[in-house]
């Protein structure tokens, strides 16, 4: 079960996913739609893209604006590097995330809380559940050593909910995340519940036209702007035509045609599902939830590309070729 029901009654459950990509307000999706589906009261408390985008695909339940930490991005190879300098900003991040949540129950009454990657987002008065892949954090060669430390910080604070749930299979040898959620230590609160996806469940919707190719831009940036420029320029003097999907829930911008290539900020889900199921060949970031989205699809033709200098993405590529 994805979810805690108290007796036959409704309960009201609290969505909060972190705003780094719209990976971990995607993921969400399929939880989300559990509980509206058998009536339970759903708010949901986020920032920026993460918000917007889980705006567009639930328009009518209760949204509450809950600011996450801003993290600047540095170019390879300093990319690491920069995310450890901001080390005590993480720390504040969770203090802050703490306390807003203790405003938030002061206001709702909530009986579920489930958090995606947020660490402080968590409470001892009503069940607390954490959603992350990352059990064990990847780390550069280069500051390896630290890595036994950095696991017991991320078990420790794991430990802190009531459970953690793991969007994989529990066997490794069908694992999509690989050792990012497998060891021989895991935290005794642990659950694998097996791959979440937004397309689980639907019906694709068609869209205006089919291509041959279709491009997902996702992740922090600069690297994300970067990145589509780049396939731009690769594909806009193809014969065939290719679609990308920016991965921008700003509404007020408009898609644009170049030569071959044609860019969407957005698509909707059902959309978007449509066109990945009718394209020829899929080109994407190596992030965990395009992964787990692929693997729902049943996409084998899929060109990956990961962060240069993103340790996860790094090793999730290395695991997939596998």
């Amino acid at each position: 079960m994805l979810y805690v029901k108290k007796n036959s009654n409704e309960i009201s459950v609290l969505f909060c996913p972190l705003n780094w990509g719209l990976g971990h307000a995607t993921r969400i999706v399929p939880i989300i739609r559990s509980h509206i589906q058998q009536g339970d009261k759903v708010f949901i408390a986020a920032s920026g893209n993460a918000l917007a985008f889980l705006q567009s695909e639930f328009p009518d339940i209760d949204f509450i604006k809950f600011k996450g930490l801003n993290v600047r991005y540095f170019r390879p190879p300093f990319l690491f590097v920069g995310l450890l300098l901001q080390t005590p900003l993480f720390a504040l991040s969770i203090v802050y995330e703490y306390f807003k949540l203790k405003k938030i129950l002061k206001k709702q009454k909530i009986n579920l809380v489930i958090s995606d990657n947020r660490y402080g987002v968590r409470t001892k008065k009503v069940k607390s559940v954490l959603i992350t892949h990352q059990l064990y954090i990847q780390l550069p060669k280069s500051i390896k050593i630290i890595s036994p430390a950095l696991h017991l910080l991320t078990k420790y604070l794991i430990s802190k909910f009531y459970e953690c749930r793991v969007p994989d299979y529990e066997d490794i040898h069908k694992s999509l995340s690989g050792e990012l959620s497998h060891s021989k230590t895991v935290p005794d609160n642990v659950k694998y519940i097996g791959p979440l996806s937004r397309f689980s469940g639907i019906m694709p919707e068609p869209i205006s036209y089919e291509y041959n190719t279709v491009i997902i831009i996702s992740g922090p940036e600069p690297e994300k702007t970067q990145f589509m420029n780049r396939m731009i320029k690769e594909y806009e003097n193809k014969t065939f035509n290719t679609l990308i999907v920016a991965g921008n829930t700003n509404l007020n911008i408009e898609e644009y045609s170049i030569g071959a290539v044609k860019v969407l900020p957005h698509l909707k889900t059902e959309k978007l599902m449509y066109a990945l199921l009718n394209c020829n060949t899929v080109i994407a970031r190596c992030g965990y939830s395009t992964i787990m989205d692929m693997h729902i699809l049943g996409i084998k033709t899929i060109k990956w590309f990961p962060v240069k200098g993103q340790t996860e993405q790094e090793y999730l590529y290395k695991w997939l070729s596998k």
